[in-house]
């Protein structure tokens, strides 16, 4: 009998299986990075003492605190959308907790945190996450301000060792006899966890160093916890009953419409704290040093379903409402973490920590961790909130949102400040000043503001006020105009046009939209600022260019660029229109009292480069100097060009400037050019080969093999003209330095050097981050991030109240807009009421860029 044959399908099944009378493969458990380990064991240690105190805070069983941080850290952590964002247990939802329990009971708080996810999972699916990003920031900082002076006041009374009070009006009035009453060793528990977690950040010298990385708040809460035991005090402390006995969620009988609300409040609090942390979470992300994080960025959709499921566990499970925490997603963060493994792993500890360390955990005396949420709820009310609402002038918003939530609870409060806000936009959208003045014979008509419907009486007075026949200009100063101001207005100019009179509109010209003019043929002019002459598709009636076509020169074809004469008379006349009424006053200040810039920008003739738009400054900031390639010829080198070196020395002793940046650029064709050259090819015998002898060092220096070579932080260099357009800027700062009057301001401590790269395509800058030279190696060019992610980071506590200030930068960063269209072009800055000022110009070069 032949031998069967074994198909080759058998024969792979063969090879894919184990070997016979063998046991299977076993699995590999999936490996955890050393970052997300690490930053896991900081979270979990900043957890664990604020759970218990933010459930202690709410009046809630403190078991409660630990199911809601496990649950945050393993569902949240697992299902939700923002990989780095670390969710439990938050400050932010403390008021609606305490009032919650005090009307409905716990186990009823419980069932609504449990319907709360179930919101959360509907709005979820229904992809409506970033609708919470339409929140004004000024509502979000009042609501959590609002929300840390009820903390505050609340757990003042447990650390003098009473009780508090069910609302903020009750607890202030108790405070007197309380204060008369206080209990000496709760005070001393509490005067010793805020000096702690005060001072352990500041801690000096290298030994403060070494510290610091330990969380302030465990520190705080365990140095309280020994000296209270080593002293003998007699403290109410933590008391963790057995979990057979923890409660779980029920529904009781109670109003429908109370329990609606309370559903909503919780939903509403949860959700945008979560989704503002979530945006926070990404920028601080994007914005730290080192290699680029390989997790995605945040999927507000899913985020907001996975933080649905946790609050439907959680609430299952007797726990606290979760929410994603800004303290310990801004630890997570910094801590290194890469995925959303360092989450999931903190929230597995805490659950260790809730069933074996029980017994440590019953030495906690109250009062520590009521001092905690105490300094956690003052540190709520941030300075940095209320500077950056003041500048924006949304100060009635923040107020009324905070004394709403102290008085009348959150979702009241947040109401009020909604409505508020609301009336603000109104009121600035209707706020109109039109005023008449007859100069010469002349009479002006000026509107500053938007010109709605809700202006045309005012307009219509003011209008009628110019007599029958006379000469008049009507100065439109604002963004906006609107179908009924419109018509208004020409109805007037025809009527006083057919009366003998003259009307010049000035400032604007007659559209919609203000700072969009007419073109010939009707359509509104969409050109951004910035934008460059061959992308101008309005060219501004009135202006004519003097250049005359040069005889025998070809014809130019239909809808091709005008001769550059007449695009930089074009562009001159946008700039009159648009930006000049907005810089005359500063302009004619600096005529009056001379330049005082304080920087000099030394950088590339490039047209690329607009050095006013990438370092945002204005008129009297920058000295700047230009020429090829952005060199620096060394002292006795010139070969009669002093020009560089003229203007150095002018910026220095003259001007006395504070900053000297030296910029260089991608695609640079200097660069390019000294790649290409060839000792002997007779280069030198043009201008720019002469000139461009200055750059032989930076030459050098790129196929030097010392290590010396600059790099790029995050990427390598695209190609060998990046590469040396990066040494070049370093080669320069050393010419800079053997110029006398840059060395003796050094020596001085009068002045500092920078270096900048600027990459064209990606609109990215890049500073150099030793630019003395001090660092062994290469140097290195880390790229700028922005500074809505910088003030994020800056705000950050060592407590619970970093939280506010992420949200506040994620809040901002999704209130910003886009600059409006179309308000000047490249010769000017843009345009508009809400343009920079120059006076509002950065003060220091490396912020602004």
């Amino acid at each position: 009998m032949p031998a069967r044959t074994p198909s080759p399908t058998g024969t792979a099944r063969t090879r894919r299986a184990h070997p016979p009378h063998s046991p299977p493969p076993r699995r590999r458990l999936p490996r955890v990075a050393g970052a997300d380990l690490s930053a896991a064991v900081a979270v979990f240690l900043i957890a664990l003492p604020l759970s218990l105190g933010i459930a202690l805070a709410t009046g809630a069983p403190l078991q409660a605190g630990l199911v809601a941080a496990a649950v945050g850290g393993l569902v949240a952590g697992r299902l939700g959308g923002s990989p780095l964002q670390v969710s439990g247990p938050a400050a932010g939802l403390t008021v609606v907790t305490a009032d919650l329990i005090h009307r409905y009971g716990w186990r009823t708080t419980c069932a609504i945190t449990v319907l709360a996810g179930l919101l959360q999972l509907a709005l979820g699916c229904l992809r409506v996450a970033r609708a919470a990003l339409a929140v004004s920031p000024a509502v979000v900082h009042g609501m959590l301000a609002g929300i840390g002076l009820t903390i505050a006041v609340a757990q003042l009374h447990i650390v003098l060792g009473g009780s508090p009070q069910s609302s903020v009006p009750d607890n202030l009035r108790a405070l007197p006899s309380q204060l008369a009453g206080a209990d000496p060793a709760a005070l001393a528990v509490g005067a010793l966890t805020l000096a702690l977690l005060l001072s352990w950040p500041r801690l000096p010298g290298r030994a403060g160093r070494l510290l610091r990385p330990v969380p302030a708040a465990l520190v705080a809460v365990t140095g309280a916890t020994a000296v209270a035991s080593l002293c003998g005090l007699i403290l109410p402390r933590v008391d963790l009953p057995s979990w057979r006995s923890h409660a779980l969620a029920g529904l009781s009988d109670g109003p429908v419409l109370g329990l609606v609300a309370a559903v909503l409040s919780t939903t509403l609090v949860c959700s945008v704290q979560s989704l503002l942390g979530a945006v926070a979470v990404d920028r601080l992300a994007a914005g730290r040093p080192g290699p680029p994080v390989p997790a995605a960025r945040s999927d507000l959709d899913r985020e907001l379903l996975g933080q649905g499921a946790a609050n439907v566990v959680s609430g299952a499970l007797g726990g606290l409402p979760v929410a994603g925490v800004a303290v310990r997603s801004s630890a997570n963060v910094r801590a290194g973490a890469v995925s959303r493994d360092a989450t999931m792993l903190h929230g597995a500890l805490v659950v260790a920590a809730a069933l074996l360390l029980v017994p440590v955990l019953e030495f906690i005396p109250l009062a520590a961790l009521a001092a905690l949420v105490m300094a956690v709820g003052v540190q709520m009310v941030s300075l940095h909130h209320i500077r950056t609402v003041a500048r924006h002038r949304e100060v009635p918003v923040y107020a009324v949102t905070a004394l709403g939530v102290v008085a009348l609870g959150v979702l009241q409060g947040v109401a009020l400040g909604v409505a508020t806000a609301v009336a603000v936009a109104l009121h600035r959208l209707a706020r109109t000043r039109i005023t008449h003045d007859e100069r010469k014979g002349v009479h002006h008509v000026r509107v500053r503001g938007q010109l709605t419907f809700l202006a045309v009486p005012r307009l219509s007075r003011v209008l009628h006020r110019v007599p029958r026949g006379a000469v008049s200009v009507v100065e439109l100063d604002g963004s906006f105009m609107d179908h009924a101001a419109y018509e208004s207005l020409q109805d007037w100019q025809r009527a006083h046009t057919a009366q003998g009179g003259s009307v010049r509109l000035t400032g604007r010209r007659r559209a919609v939209r203000v700072g969009e003019p007419t073109g010939p043929d009707g359509a509104a002019c969409r050109c951004r600022p910035w934008t460059p002459w061959r992308n101008h598709q309005c060219p501004a009636p009135g202006i004519r260019s003097e250049v005359r076509p040069t005889p025998g020169a070809p014809s130019r074809a239909a809808g091709s660029p005008g001769p550059s004469g007449e695009q930089l008379a074009r562009g001159i006349g946008v700039f009159q229109r648009t930006t000049a009424p907005h810089v005359r006053d500063e302009l004619a200040r600096l005529a009056r009292e001379g330049q005082q810039p304080s920087h000099l920008f030394l950088t590339c003739a490039d047209s690329r480069l607009v050095t006013s738009m990438i370092t945002a400054s204005g008129p009297g900031d920058l000295f700047v100097v230009r020429n090829v390639g952005n060199l620096v010829p060394l002292p006795g080198q010139e070969r009669g060009d002093d020009s560089v070196a003229a203007g150095i020395e002018y910026a220095v002793d003259v001007l006395g400037v504070r900053s000297l940046t030296v910029c260089g650029h991608s695609g640079c064709g200097a660069m390019q050019a000294l790649l290409g050259s060839r000792p002997g090819t007779g280069d030198d015998g043009t201008s720019l080969g002469r000139w461009l002898r200055h750059g032989a060092p930076s030459l050098e220096r790129l196929r030097a093999t010392d290590g010396t070579v600059p790099l790029l932080a995050g990427r390598m260099p695209a190609d060998e003209t990046e590469r040396l357009s990066l040494a070049n800027v370093v080669q320069q700062l050393e010419h800079l330095r053997a110029h006398d009057p840059v060395a003796r301001a050094l020596r001085a401590g009068t002045l500092e050097l920078h270096g900048m790269y600027f990459q064209v395509a990606e609109a990215q800058a890049y500073l150099l981050t030793d630019p003395a030279g001090d660092r062994d190696g290469g140097a290195v060019f880390v790229p700028v991030a922005a500074e809505e992610a910088e003030e994020a980071a800056e705000a950050a506590g060592p407590a619970e109240a970093p939280q506010t200030a992420e949200v506040a930068g994620a809040a901002g960063a999704a209130a910003q807009e886009a600059p409006a269209a179309g308000t000047a072009g490249p010769p000017g800055a843009p345009a508009g009421p809400d343009a920079p000022r120059p006076t509002e110009s950065a003060k220091d070069l490396p912020s602004a860029v």
